[in-house]
């Protein structure tokens, strides 16, 4: 199965198509606290297409390529890095708190949850920023019909 599934992915990006039906995800509500009762103990999650899902991943890895080469990420982003987690984003935050405890220097710490801006995001500028950063120029052009699709 595995180059079928090779040559398919490579015609979707080649091709800069995406059927319709891999963009279609079934959302069902997953339960993620104590009262099933109530209804914001439950998260919106989605399965979509597998086929999709795998050539996303590809993408993935191809984005933080591009950009650890062109080093355009900062060491400070956790998370979606190999080697990242956000685990160790909390143990660097600790480690300079404590150094500037040690110093006798104050520090300032802002956190903000980023989890929603995707939904706020731009596409126009999203896909510049995509195209300036390096990025093959078929890569972009499948990112723009995965978020967009056919305007036509």
């Amino acid at each position: 199965m595995t180059p079928y599934l090779a040559r398919l992915l490579e015609m979707s990006l080649n091709n800069a198509t995406i059927p319709s039906d891999w963009k279609i995800a079934t959302v069902f509500p997953l339960h993620k606290g104590s009262e099933r009762s109530v209804v914001s103990k439950y998260r919106p999650t989605s399965l979509a297409s597998v086929v999709c899902s795998q050539l996303e991943k590809v993408i993935a890895v191809y984005l933080r390529q591009v950009w650890e080469k062109n080093d355009w990420l900062y060491e400070g982003q956790h998370g979606f890095r190999p080697r990242y987690l956000c685990g160790s984003q909390v143990i660097t935050v600790c480690q300079d708190r404590a150094e500037s405890l040690d110093e006798g220097v104050g520090i300032v710490a802002i956190i903000i949850d980023f989890s929603k801006t995707f939904d706020l995001v731009l596409h126009d500028r999203l896909l510049t920023k995509l195209a300036a950063s390096g990025l093959e120029s078929r890569a972009v052009v499948w990112v723009r019909e995965f978020l967009i699709g056919d305007t036509r």
